[in-house]
């Protein structure tokens, strides 16, 4: 893969959901989380979405479950909350910043 190649919406939601399973399993904090994924969506090219990741092990994609809710489901919910939270904050600090 060519580091210098254009980064698509695409490349950079397939990096945000590898560093939500990294949270998950205990590899990150939410404030590394939250930094990682700032970088995530300020990155250009697919070489800087790898440095993003590089100190991460490959995390394979989870397997799709028939359940429906459960404690599963609210990790998830609270992981998609932190980074719901976790942009706004990025957005303010990058609004007041650029001011």
């Amino acid at each position: 893969m060519d580091g210098q190649l254009r980064a698509s919406d695409e490349d950079r939601q397939r990096v945000v959901a590898d560093l939500q399973r990294h949270t998950e399993q205990g590899r990150l904090s939410l404030d590394e989380f939250s930094e990682r994924v700032g970088a995530v969506y300020t990155a250009r090219t697919l070489g800087e979405l790898a440095t993003v990741t590089h100190d991460l092990p490959a995390v394979p994609a989870p397997e799709p479950t028939a359940s429906t809710g459960g404690a599963g489901s609210r990790r998830e919910l609270l992981v998609v909350f932190a980074v719901a939270v976790a942009t706004l904050v990025l957005l303010v600090i990058f609004m007041a910043v650029t001011r």
